[in-house]
């Protein structure tokens, strides 16, 4: 912020300097050690939150403000500056008349997106379920039609990818990534490059997993992308990973959880090195592991902290037996380090680092959540 307001006092200095100089009737020969006015504006508009009311509202200021704002090359480096994608919501089911797939979203006004803005159009029928969301895209399963969708909310676009006839006759889970290695390449800035769909399989007469690349094991879990290596819950409190590159799978074994921790909901994270890890969540802790392998290729569990919900300040105080029973991780969003819960008819946000918690709504429905990041600046898309 700091940073921001000196560059901010820079530019308006410049412009002051300018204009007595050109009532002067005479330009100054421009100081080596400033940019010029241009320049000097894309430092400070870069540094502008990556929220989707920013560059908008930016916009709005003067010519000059609009012309860096909606240039393509700003666009690219502004994405490329946050790295990360904002949280814009999360895609799931909606209980009513009907069960449909429905967009909610978790920001604020004004940055806070309409349901109907990222809607699924055809996919969001009763039968077709989400199977996880991934920079910028959502995958949408469709079994009467025995295809999966890649589904772009902020283009519109779709894509159909049909189900290898391998994996139709057992249950399947699956993932959507983007591409693109370019160098410089920002994921969930972009929303017309190649992307990686990867199937999941158990079959139903055996037990052994397959997958593909065009890259299906329904263990109920979305995947989490962590390195080039997607993992998956089982049933056992173990995971198994499909390494990208080498197009392998393997079984990985859980940490040695008590047996409360082991009879509580647990979600596959991104632990603070950068390695795969683990939540678990056995009201009214959650407990953090994360994996570490030694030179020899040995692996071990490691705590890495145990959280009391009670000393959160923004969630509920302690529940009655009325009201406990139903807590459990609901999803989890992996640029942005958030875990989704259910306590006490409530859903709600948990950032891991922080441990900052944010009430999103009340419900008394529990299923899974999958949380949609992106870049989004509204008028720029189709």
């Amino acid at each position: 912020m700091q940073e921001h307001s000196a560059l901010l006092t820079r530019f308006h200095q410049k412009r002051r300097e300018q204009h007595v100089w050109r009532r002067r009737g005479s330009s100054p020969a421009a100081p080596a050690s400033l940019p010029d006015d241009y320049d000097l504006l894309r430092e400070i508009l870069l540094r502008l939150p990556p929220q989707p009311s920013s560059l908008p509202r930016a916009s709005v200021v003067c010519k000059l403000w609009r012309a860096v704002t909606t240039d393509p090359k700003f666009l690219q480096c502004f994405r490329a500056h946050h790295r990360k994608p904002p949280l814009l919501g999360y895609f799931g089911a909606a209980f009513g008349d009907k069960v449909e797939i429905v967009f909610r979203p978790t920001l604020d006004h004004p940055d806070r997106i309409p349901p109907e803005r990222f809607s699924l159009r055809g996919c969001s029928r009763r039968e077709n379920y989400v199977l996880g969301c991934r920079h910028g895209r959502v995958l949408v399963d469709c079994p009467a039609q025995k295809e999966v969708v890649v589904c772009e909310p902020i283009s519109g676009g779709q894509r159909r990818v049909a189900v290898p006839p391998e994996f139709k006759n057992g249950f399947h889970d699956g993932a959507v990534l983007c591409a693109a290695g370019d160098q410089g390449h920002v994921h969930g800035g972009c929303h017309s490059c190649p992307f990686k769909v990867v199937l999941l399989c158990m079959p139903e007469e055996d037990n052994r997993a397959l997958a593909c690349l065009y890259a299906r094991y329904d263990c109920g879990y979305p995947s989490i992308l962590v390195g080039d290596a997607l993992y998956w819950l089982d049933m056992s409190n173990g995971m198994l990973e499909f390494d990208l590159d080498g197009q392998s799978i393997s079984v990985i074994t859980g940490p040695p959880m008590t047996d409360d921790f082991c009879h509580g909901s647990i979600q596959i994270i991104k632990a603070e090195d950068g390695v795969v890890g683990l939540a678990s969540f056995s009201y009214p802790s959650i407990q953090i592991w994360q994996r570490k392998v030694n030179c020899n290729g040995v692996a071990t569990w490691l705590v890495c902290k145990t959280v009391d919900l009670h000393n959160i300040i923004g969630l509920p105080p302690q529940l009655d037996e009325r009201d406990s029973g139903m807590e459990t991780i609901l999803g989890y969003a992996e640029d942005t380090n958030d875990i989704l819960i259910y306590v006490h008819s409530s859903v709600y946000t948990v950032q891991l680092k922080s441990m900052q918690p944010k009430k999103l709504h009340e419900t008394h429905h529990v299923m899974d959540y999958h949380p949609f990041t992106s870049f989004y600046t509204p008028g720029t898309h189709a």
